[in-house]
Order: structure tokens, then C-alpha cells, then sequence
């Protein structure tokens, strides 16, 4: 059975503790490409959020809204970028699709949680201090909002 095409919106979670440690995993697709959480939303109603929590369940084993994450750990960071998709991918989207709109939210997590990667999805994962997660992203946009983290807790008050 075929999958059905994947909807060209989507999610990027930086994970991070308040040490601002943050969590990157490497594809098992792409040995060598180091990324933060993303994922597409499952249809086209799906809340961000909603795809948020899914993506961060089912890339690392990480349940938000549990005792050690509760649900205002996930923040919407109210941004988003569209970006062109890399062609050895675009054949997972509707023919003719080129582009994707990634919403970016970050998820504070007490401190380095064990994790438990989608095998099929992810081959390894490292918690770095922010700037050296940063320089591990294959993807620009990726480094970019993870370096945002300190700017974004000022903000916040933190």
C-alpha cells in the first residue's frame, strides 16, 4: 500500500535544557545528517502543537504533558520559514510540490532525558551545548533557531 503524499507544512522542536544543552539526532537515512526534532503534520486540521508533541513522541520517546515534561514546556515560537525541499526527498510530497512552511517551537526539558529513537527514523542522538548542536545541523534554518535559544529566554524573562 502506498503512503499518501506528505502535507508540505510542518514542524522543527529544539529540545533543550536549562543549561541549554540541546538534543540533536542523526537520520538514518543520511548517515552524518544531524537535525532537531521536525516532522509534517498528519492532515491538514492537525493543530501545530498537536504535530509538535506527536513528532517529539515518536522521534525520542519524549511525552509531553508527563510529570517530567509538562504541556507549557512546548512553546510556539511564532515562527516560520519556507524553505525549497531537497529533491532526493520531494518524492514523498504531491508531484509538483516543491516548498514546505516549517512553524518552530522549542521544548525545555529538565535536564538530558534518555531518549528512544525511531529506529527507522533516527541512528543516534547527542545532547551538545547549544552552539556545537548548532554547528552539527545539515540545515541552516536548523543552526539558526537553535542559536535563537539565548536571545528567546531573555525574552521570556529566564
Amino acid at each position: 500500500m502506498q503512503k499518501p503524499p506528505k502535507i508540505p507544512e510542518s514542524v522543527l522542536v529544539v529540545i533543550y535544557t536549562p543549561e541549554l544543552d540541546v538534543l540533536v539526532i542523526e537520520r538514518a537515512d543520511r548517515p552524518g545528517f544531524w537535525q532537531s526534532v521536525t516532522g509534517s503534520k498528519d492532515s491538514l486540521d492537525e493543530p501545530l502543537a498537536q504535530t509538535a508533541m506527536r513528532e517529539v513522541a515518536e522521534e525520542t520517546g519524549i511525552a509531553i504533558g508527563s510529570a517530567d515534561v509538562p504541556a507549557s514546556a512546548l512553546v510556539d515560537w511564532g515562527q516560520h520559514i519556507e524553505y525549497d525541499i531537497y529533491p532526493v526527498w520531494r518524492h514523498r510530497y504531491a508531484e509538483g510540490v516543491t516548498r514546505n512552511l516549517e512553524h518552530w517551537f522549542g521544548l525545555e526539558v529538565p535536564r538530558r532525558l534518555e531518549v528512544k529513537l525511531a529506529p527507522r527514523e533516527h541512528t543516534a542522538y547527542l545532547w551538545l551545548p547549544y552552539e556545537q548542536a548548532a554547528a552539527r545541523c545539515f540545515s541552516s534554518s536548523n543552526r539558526d533557531a537553535i542559536l535563537q535559544l539565548p536571545r528567546r529566554l531573555r525574552a521570556r524573562g529566564e
